[in-house]
C-alpha cells in the first residue's frame, strides 16, 4: 500500500488528508478558533454529582460542564457508587476522551495517558501493554522486555505504566529509552502545574493537528508528506528532527501554483463525503443517514444486473458495498451505533464472506470498531468509537428551513393550512379583508390548482383575500395580515 499525507494550512484552518493508493481515506480538520480537546489534561472542579446516572459534571473552563462516569474515576468501576468517589467542590485532574458534540459536553477520565512517538505514558499504573495491531507474539514479548528494562533504568518501575504504540514495531532500545525519558520529563513538568494551578485550568495541551499527524500517522507505508505552508513546514522540520527523524526524507514543501488539495482531487472527495448518496462502480449505491442516535447505511443494487442470476448480483453488490462502507466510515468519521442494511442474501456463505470483507477493510481503521453478525432482519449492527465530530457535524449545520429534517411541507399542504387559518381568524376577529404573505410556490398554487378553493373560501366568509409574494420566505412560511 502506498500512502501519502497532504497538509493544507491557512491562518484559520489546518486540513490533513490521508491518501492511500491515490484515493482519499481520511480527512482531519482543525480550526484555529475552536481546536479539538481530546488528549488535553485539565485541573477541574466537580460541580454536580448525579448518583442516579453514576456520573458527575466537572467544570474544566469550557462553556458547558464536562461529563465523567464512575468507571472512569481512579479505581472505580461501573458499580462503585459515584458519591464514594467524588463530591461537589472537589478538585479533579482529568483528561478529555471525547470532544463536545452537539448538545453533549466533553467526556472525561482520570486515567491519564500521555502519548509520544512510540509509547503512551500512564502515571500511577503498573501495566505494560502492546498495541493490538502488533500481532507477532515474538515482537510483542521483545517490546515488553525492552520497555521493562528502560523503566527499571529510569526508576519508573511501580510508579508508571506504558503502552507500546503500533509505530514501535521493530524499533530498538535507543528509541524506546529516548521516548521513556521524554515522557518522564514531561510528566514531572505536568505534576508541578497540577500542584500550582487552581481549577479550572489547562494543564497539558495536546499537539496541534499538523504535529500530531506526524507523531501518529507517519508510518513506514507513508511515502510522501506534502505541506503547502512554508512556516508550518519549517516547524514540522524542527519537530521531526527531534521526535521522528526517520521520516525527515519524506517531508516536502509544496509551493505549486495549483492548490494541493485540488491537485489530488481532495476537495471533490470532501464534497462527495457530505452527500447522502454514494455511487458504487457496479451501478449500485449506498444511502447514508446520520442522526443523533445512530447512523444507518442502506445498500441498493441500482442499475447493476449480474450475468447469471439475482443472487450473484446481490452478493457482488454487497461485497463492493462492504469495501465502500469501510472507506466512508473513515472519510466521514462516523461513530457511535451504525446499522448496515445489506441487500438480503439467501446463502449463509455469502453472508459470511461479506462480513469477512467488512472486517478486512476495518482493520485499516484507527478507530476501534465492533461488528455483530447478520440479524434475523438481515441487518448488521456495529459500533465505531467516536472521539470527535463527524465530517458533516464539522462542516454543516441543520437547515434553518426544514430544521434538519431534510424535507419541507408541500405547497399544497401550506395552501390548506392557509385556508384553515383564515377560517379561524374570521371566526375570532372578523376582519374586513385578508392579506396572505407567502412564498412564490404557494402563491402560484393558490392562483392555479387551488384557485377554486380560494374562490369558494372568499364566497363562504364574504371577504376578499389578497395574495402577496415574499421572496425571502421559505416554502413552508406564511403570514396572514388582517386589514
Amino acid at each position: 500500500m502506498n500512502a501519502e499525507i497532504l497538509m493544507n494550512v491557512t491562518p484559520t484552518e489546518t486540513r490533513v488528508a490521508v491518501v492511500e493508493n491515490g484515493v482519499l481515506q481520511e480527512i482531519f480538520i482543525e480550526r484555529t478558533n475552536h481546536r479539538g480537546l481530546v488528549g488535553n489534561i485539565y485541573k477541574g472542579k466537580v460541580v454536580r454529582v448525579l448518583p442516579g446516572m453514576q456520573a458527575a459534571f466537572v467544570d474544566i473552563g469550557l462553556e458547558r460542564a464536562a461529563f465523567i462516569h464512575a468507571a472512569e474515576i481512579g479505581e472505580g468501576n461501573a458499580n462503585t457508587p459515584i458519591n464514594q468517589l467524588v463530591h461537589e467542590g472537589q478538585s479533579l485532574v482529568v483528561q478529555v476522551t471525547k470532544d463536545p458534540i452537539g448538545t453533549k459536553g466533553a467526556r472525561l477520565t482520570t486515567q491519564l495517558a500521555i502519548p509520544s512517538r512510540y509509547l503512551v505514558y500512564m502515571p500511577g499504573e503498573a501495566h505494560v501493554g502492546v498495541s493490538q495491531r502488533i500481532d507477532d507474539e515474538g515482537e510483542r514479548d521483545r517490546l515488553k522486555q525492552l520497555v521493562s528494562a528502560c523503566m527499571e533504568a529510569e526508576g519508573l518501575t511501580g510508579e508508571a505504566g506504558f503502552i507500546l504504540r503500533t509505530a514501535a514495531e521493530g524499533v530498538g532500545e535507543d528509541e524506546i529509552l529516548a521516548d521513556t525519558r521524554y515522557l518522564r520529563r514531561l510528566w514531572r513538568k505536568l505534576e508541578e502545574r497540577i500542584k500550582d494551578n487552581k481549577p479550572p485550568s489547562l494543564v497539558y495541551d495536546e499537539l496541534p493537528l499538523s504535529l500530531r499527524t506526524l507523531r501518529d500517522y507517519a508510518r513506514p507505508d507513508v511515502s510522501k508528506i506534502l505541506i503547502d505552508s512554508r512556516e508550518t513546514f519549517q516547524k514540522i522540520e524542527q519537530f521531526v528532527q527531534q521526535y521522528v527523524p526517520e521520516v525527515a526524507d519524506r517531508i516536502s514543501y509544496y509551493p505549486g501554483p495549483r492548490p494541493l488539495f485540488e491537485l489530488y482531487s481532495v476537495e471533490d472527495e470532501i464534497q462527495r463525503g457530505l452527500e447522502r448518496k454514494v455511487q458504487l462502480k457496479s451501478g449500485g449505491y449506498l444511502v447514508i443517514d446520520q442522526t443523533e442516535a445512530m447512523t444507518t447505511i442502506d445498500v441498493n443494487t441500482g442499475g447493476f444486473v449480474g450475468r447469471r442470476n439475482l443472487e450473484e448480483t446481490i452478493f457482488k453488490t454487497n461485497l463492493e458495498a462492504a469495501t465502500a462502507i469501510g472507506r466512508q466510515l473513515r472519510l466521514r468519521n462516523l461513530g457511535g451505533i451504525i446499522i448496515l442494511d445489506f441487500i438480503d442474501m439467501a446463502e449463509v456463505e455469502h453472508q459470511r464472506q461479506v462480513l469477512r470483507m467488512l472486517e478486512k477493510v476495518l482493520e485499516k481503521d484507527h478507530a476501534k470498531t465492533k461488528i455483530s453478525g447478520v440479524s434475523e432482519l438481515g441487518l448488521v449492527e456495529m459500533t465505531r468509537k467516536r472521539t470527535r465530530e463527524s465530517l458533516e457535524q464539522m462542516l454543516m449545520e441543520p437547515c434553518p428551513h426544514c430544521e434538519g429534517r431534510g424535507s419541507v411541507k408541500t405547497a399544497e399542504t401550506i395552501c390548506y393550512e392557509i385556508f384553515r387559518e383564515i377560517l379561524r381568524e374570521e371566526r375570532a376577529y372578523g376582519a374586513g379583508t385578508y392579506l396572505v404573505l407567502a412564498s412564490q410556490q404557494v402563491v402560484d398554487r393558490l392562483l392555479d390548482e387551488d384557485s377554486n378553493g380560494l374562490a369558494d373560501l372568499e364566497a363562504f366568509i364574504g371577504k376578499a383575500i389578497k395574495l402577496q409574494v415574499e421572496a425571502l420566505y421559505a416554502q413552508d412560511q406564511y403570514d396572514i395580515i388582517l386589514q
